[in-house]
């Protein structure tokens, strides 16, 4: 797993988790066709993007399920790196976890590496599947009776939750293996400023920790803003590797007449 798949990894997990919140119901998260996109940088160095895209309501084993994918690509300028991945996510429609997910990242020109997780939740183990060039090599089942979301549907999931008003610690997908990240949700309003907008955004804080490590020193401390709306659009991201702090930033959205809300 290289530098920057960690990182792109990283940043879907920053805005994951957290339980009910009273103003739920007014929100409108899921938007079929949404496709947002961010900017990955360290030291004002273009790492690469991530693109986001909401898909549709689809059937899975006769339950309708929201479909979802981020796709994730290291900018070609960055030497001794490269990524191009598919991250896919069938989620319950209350957002709140996850059924099955895809994660493939290509190794060459034309080989492809495919992990595979189907949540058996009555049966309370998840399958795991690794396939390589089109050919199943390797399978177990991690034993858990909780429910659980990948790095796809986690980026919904905190998007509906984000003014719980209290920390959460939730089981998490990472790699092959299940792990916790630690979401203080503070319900703090505020605003902040990107390049693709030019006013201040009114947004909601959040911060955290993850239990987990990845390439490069990838753990610890992290936070982020969300759009301060029924949306709930992700605006920024800052996480901490051992050089130092990665920014994540919106540079493009579709999402009907969206727009990010002003500040006051």
């Amino acid at each position: 797993m290289t530098i920057i798949k960690n990182l792109f990894i990283a940043f879907l997990f920053m805005f994951i988790l957290s339980a009910q919140s009273q103003s739920q119901s007014k929100l409108n998260v899921f938007y079929p066709g949404e496709v947002i996109e961010y900017e990955v940088s360290f030291m004002g160095i273009k790492l690469g993007n991530i693109t986001i895209t909401s898909i549709e309501e689809v059937d899975f084993s006769g339950k309708k399920v929201y479909s979802a994918k981020a796709e994730m690509k290291s900018n070609p300028g960055i030497p001794f790196v490269s990524l191009n991945a598919v991250f896919e996510s069938l989620m319950e429609k209350n957002l709140t976890h996850s059924h099955q997910f895809k994660g493939s990242t290509k190794q060459g020109d034309n080989d492809w590496t495919t992990e595979k997780f189907d949540m058996k939740y009555p049966q309370k183990h998840i399958v795991y599947e690794l396939w390589k060039d089109s050919k199943l090599d390797k399978t177990k089942k991690i034993e858990f009776d909780k429910k659980v979301n990948d790095g796809c549907s986690l980026f919904f999931f905190a998007r509906q939750f984000t003014d719980l008003g209290k920390t959460v610690k939730v089981p998490t997908l990472i790699g092959s293996a299940l792990s916790y990240t630690n979401l203080n949700f503070h319900g703090k309003t505020g605003k902040i400023d990107i390049s693709a907008v030019k006013y201040p955004i009114k947004t909601l804080f959040f911060d955290g920790r993850a239990d987990w490590e990845g390439v490069y020193g990838l753990k610890g401390y992290f936070k982020g803003w969300f759009s301060d709306d029924d949306a709930r659009v992700p605006i920024k991201a800052e996480m901490n590797v051992y050089v130092g702090s990665v920014d994540i930033e919106l540079i493009r959205w579709e999402r009907g007449n969206w727009q990010p809300p002003k500040a006051n």
